[in-house]
């Protein structure tokens, strides 16, 4: 489903600053699995402001990230810039309009991104990009793993008060996907689709980051709430404070990778 252009609009400053970052553990386990060695190319789909992209930059002599957000691809030239890396490339577009010329990769990621696009003709796209014997990783965090947590109700109810129960999704409302993704994946021409979970980590959440967090979403961007922004954050940092007075709320937060090869 195109949800169109606007989809992340105005989100990329927050995006950079206060989404939770991938663990270690995450570049250590696409390290062994995938044999990283310093050679061949990334490609990271649905790359965002390239916080995953640049941190495997090592490992690659060539990344690329694409997006369709101008806003987001001017935000990790500004993080390449910043970390001194020399060997990306950021592509703005659909990957139904950029594959024809981008060459083919030893590994190809989608991170937090799969549920936008449009699932089976991607991977037939990838398949297609990949060496011989490379693979991608389809990578997320396990929001199934834990029971929601008070705080999390909370703040999505405040969220409905201000913005509807619908959730929104640029110019249409989010449907989330029916088919698991290892499911959608296991029907692609990827071989030895596995899923792995992770060791899950502790994250600590702010008040100011738990609202810089949602002005870097789809559904709960700045630019939805009009001129009800100041009201709403007023009421969620009180329905916030009510619960924690000490203004910290702490989050397992697991990740889960689906891999599979060419």
């Amino acid at each position: 489903m195109d949800y169109g252009a606007d989809l992340f609009k105005g989100t990329a400053w927050y995006y950079s600053r206060y989404r939770p970052l991938y663990p270690s553990s995450l570049l250590r386990f696409l390290v062994n699995k995938f044999s990283l060695n310093g050679d061949g190319r990334l490609l990271d789909l649905g790359c965002g402001t390239g916080q995953l992209t640049l941190r495997l930059n090592d490992w690659f002599q060539e990344i690329i990230g694409i997006d369709t957000e101008t806003e987001m691809l001017d935000e990790a030239v500004h993080l390449s810039n910043v970390n001194r890396v020399d060997n990306a490339i950021w592509l703005q577009g659909r990957a139904e309009e950029r594959s024809s010329d981008w060459g083919s990769f030893q590994l190809m990621i989608i991170a937090k991104a799969f549920h936008w696009m449009d699932r089976e003709s991607i991977l037939e796209i990838l398949y297609n990009s990949s060496d011989d014997n490379g693979g991608i990783a389809i990578i997320d965090y396990d929001i199934d793993k834990y029971e929601p947590l008070h705080w999390k109700h909370k703040v999505n109810e405040i969220v409905k008060v201000w913005l509807g129960d619908e959730r929104r999704a640029g110019n249409s409302t989010y449907t989330p996907p029916k088919e698991r993704f290892e499911d959608t994946v296991t029907k692609s021409r990827f071989r030895d689709v596995e899923r792995h979970g992770l060791p899950s980590f502790s994250y600590h959440w702010t008040v100011d980051s738990i609202i810089g967090n949602l002005y870097s979403t789809s559904f709960a961007s700045k630019r939805l709430f009009g001129e009800n922004l100041e009201k709403f954050e007023n009421d969620l940092k009180s329905a916030l404070m009510d619960i924690d007075s000490s203004g910290v709320f702490t989050e397992e937060l697991s990740v889960s990778v689906i891999t599979a090869f060419k």
